[in-house]
């Protein structure tokens, strides 16, 4: 009789990932101060802003990678860097302030 027909070789797949990694910043206001911008001269609110910067996978989120934090003038927007507990700081002072 015949042979029986040969065995098919094993497929091989080679699987190929697309990996969409990056970071993302975001911002988040802390508090709001007023004293004096050191960039335009005047006593106007401060914005106390805390700077995330996250590792993201497939544009999700997963942990944070640095924190920075931020003093903003509301007029003309001039930002200068301050530490975490000068952020704190600033924090705890407004919350002592009655709202105007």
């Amino acid at each position: 009789m015949g042979k029986p027909p040969p065995a098919a070789p094993a497929l091989r797949r080679v699987g190929r990932v697309i990996l969409l990694f990056g970071t993302r910043l975001s911002s988040t206001i802390v508090t709001i101060v007023s004293f004096v911008c050191p960039f335009c001269s005047k006593d106007v609110a401060q914005r106390v802003i805390k700077l995330v910067n996250s590792f993201t996978l497939f544009f999700v989120p997963l942990f944070p990678v640095s924190t920075r934090y931020m003093n903003e003038c509301t007029n003309c927007g001039g930002r200068t860097a301050i530490s975490r507990e000068q952020a704190d700081n600033a924090a705890a002072w407004a919350a002592t302030r009655p709202l105007a």
